[in-house]
């Protein structure tokens, strides 16, 4: 299905983006409140009502839980998949790797609607080096951390080594 099914460029690049990584999206008409306004997760595909959508940023949020979910149980995510500390660190830390890897504004992720009122911390910690979720994402072997990169002659975090967990 092509992207131009989105008006608006930053969901396309985001949505075009996901699709390259294996990241299954579909649109669909989301009636039910849901965590994050017109997006939901079915059977581990993110669905998007791009009427609802109030931040595209989330795109990668979501897409970051789906991400470091094992492929054996990605199809049984639904709904809220963001139900441990632990994934909601991978997925913000995905998400920011995600969004530089896309130039995107930070803020178009960290966007003030969200993340509690800490979004302008998170934009200072990350810009600044100061991570965190990133020992996970390299205990998955998603990225590595500079220590671990140089030894692995990478480029590290927020570089990745893959997107998906296999």
């Amino acid at each position: 299905m092509p992207d131009t099914e989105f008006s608006d460029p930053v969901t396309v690049r985001i949505v075009a983006f996901l699709r390259e990584i294996g990241v299954e999206v579909r649109v669909a008409e989301i009636s039910e409140e849901t965590i994050l306004p017109g997006i939901s997760v079915d059977h581990g595909t993110i669905l998007v009502d791009e009427f609802r959508l109030t931040y595209p940023g989330d795109l990668l949020h979501e897409a970051g839980h789906v991400a470091v979910t094992p492929a054996e149980r990605r199809k049984r995510l639904d709904g809220d998949v963001g139900k441990k500390a632990s994934e909601e660190m991978m997925a913000i830390a995905w998400s920011y790797a995600a969004a530089v890897h896309l130039g995107l504004d930070l803020r178009i992720l960290f966007h003030a609607g969200g993340y509690k009122g800490w979004s302008e911390a998170l934009i200072e910690n990350f810009t600044q080096g100061r991570y965190f979720g990133v020992p996970m994402l390299q205990w998955i072997g998603l990225t590595a951390d500079e220590k671990q990169a140089r030894h692995l002659s990478i480029a590290p975090y927020p570089t990745m080594i893959r997107w998906l967990l296999g």
